[in-house]
């Protein structure tokens, strides 16, 4: 039997975990007709939690993978089926028949000069993909993040935040036979197998772009010359009802990305919060650094946009399966339907083996370079 780019993922809903994982681990069996997965990807709701070593050493004993890793979410998707409330086991397992794939687990040290990884293996393809998972509370994702795309620009990095706690040490990370409570774990990558990345923010932009022309960290005192204040009035003023109301539920900046570009689309704005106004010095405040000089675009973000923007990115997409790394405050937060991200990918790619996860944070590359996002589904699309 021919086991290139050979996938098949699996959901489980049952409340006890040795029967969700019989439930998973069979219909993996089945689909892969006994043979073993190159690599195994895990997503377990709140309720599997406190067996997740057991969860995962079954899996790991029943399948065989040659590397896993896995983590605690606060809700799962799998197919077109999104587990916002309620028990939840989600696996995709894969058999490229070509390409190396090393699982990792990471942390990171402060040091005087920054910070410095620890577990950064010997071997990190020029060209390839790191597929993350990282505990909040104990891994600076960000920072790791800036490393990356100073070693290694052509590493594309895919994956999301753990999300099933709201305290550092409550997380559970695994990695092969590993169960971790901190720190970061991997799946590394050649460029042989064939990922590709699909990142959508959600947003639409209004207005017009802008170029900072003042800013400190993450103030931004002047756009195109005047007040950064007096540009959002002027934006506000020219805004259609619904734009407004929009803005008065949370209004974002769009950062580009490679200011080489002339015209600037879909995917060129990294976007982040807009997190106030101080009307003393007329600046604005966003959540991430910003640099004089950078082109800037207000956004806003609704469902409509939502569903717009990742049906507009996964247009193209052709895959043979695919990971779901969605925020938690999408899904029926975000939605008026539930299964949104899971569906749309689902219909899209034309059902194909999907796992997934709502997490709190985002791992996925604007413009050729990783970001940590929020409020965005990243999507590992294994193309054909």
């Amino acid at each position: 039997m021919d086991l290139v780019n050979r996938y098949a993922s699996a959901l489980s809903l049952h409340p006890t975990p040795v029967e969700a994982v019989g439930e998973v681990a069979g219909e993996i069996l089945e689909r892969f007709d006994g043979a073993r997965p190159d690599l195994l990807v895990c997503f377990a709701s709140p309720h599997h939690a406190g067996a997740f070593e057991d969860v995962m050493g079954g899996l790991r004993t029943v399948l065989e993978p040659d590397a896993t890793i896995g983590c605690t979410m606060v809700g799962v998707a799998g197919g077109g089926v999104e587990v916002e409330e309620g028990p939840g086991l989600s696996v995709l397992a894969a058999s490229f028949g070509a390409g190396r794939i090393d699982a990792i687990a990471l942390e990171t040290r402060e040091t005087d000069d920054g910070y410095e990884i620890l577990g950064w293996p010997d071997w990190v393809p020029a060209r390839g993909t790191m597929l993350m998972l990282a505990e909040p509370y104990s891994f600076p994702v960000g920072d790791f993040l800036e490393v990356c795309n100073a070693r290694v620009p052509g590493l594309t990095v895919i994956g999301g935040m753990a999300s099933a706690a709201t305290q550092a040490g409550a997380n559970r990370l695994a990695v092969d036979d590993r169960v971790l409570h901190h720190g970061a774990v991997a799946l590394v990558c050649s460029e042989d197998v064939p990922v590709r990345a699909v990142v959508s923010q959600g947003c639409r932009p209004i207005g017009m772009p802008l170029t900072v022309t003042s800013a400190e960290r993450n103030l931004v005192f002047e756009l195109a010359g005047q007040p950064a204040m007096a540009r959002l009035q002027e934006l506000v003023q020219a805004a259609t009802e619904t734009e407004r109301d929009l803005m008065r539920n949370g209004l974002h900046l769009g950062v580009v990305v490679d200011e080489h570009k002339l015209d600037f689309s879909r995917g060129d704005f990294l976007v982040r919060n807009v997190l106030g106004a101080d009307r003393r010095n007329g600046a604005i405040a966003i959540g991430d650094r910003v640099e004089v000089g950078t082109t800037v675009q207000f956004q806003v973000r609704d469902a409509e946009a939502a569903d717009e923007d990742l049906r507009a990115l996964l247009a193209d997409a052709r895959g043979d399966a695919a990971l779901l790394f969605t925020c938690n405050g999408r899904g029926r937060h975000l939605f008026p339907e539930p299964h949104h991200d899971a569906g749309v990918v689902d219909e899209l790619l034309g059902a194909k083996p999907l796992a997934g996860a709502f997490c709190a944070g985002e791992i996925g590359p604007i413009g050729g370079r990783n970001f940590l996002h929020s409020f965005t589904a990243s999507v590992a699309v294994f193309e054909r």
